[in-house]
């Protein structure tokens, strides 16, 4: 059995990373995160957040759950 592939979500601020794994997880859709150090934040402005990686097969469903959760801010 082969695990299945991801790809990458978005990045995030750390509070709706949480709140957007927390709702993909209700969908029972896989993710998983990165996170740079404060030392890699600090050297590359690109490193603010949280990356988000979900299943392949269910990126469109992930994305409507990201987006969902981001606009309620």
């Amino acid at each position: 059995m082969t695990a299945p592939r991801s790809t990458y979500l978005g990045q995030y601020e750390h509070a709706n990373a949480e709140r957007i794994a927390e709702e993909l997880e209700k969908a029972g859709i896989g993710w998983y995160y990165k996170q740079s150090g404060r030392f890699a934040q600090f050297l590359f402005a690109g490193d603010w957040g949280v990356r988000l990686f979900v299943e392949e097969l269910r990126l469109d469903e992930a994305r409507q759950i990201a987006e969902r959760v981001t606009a309620a801010d």
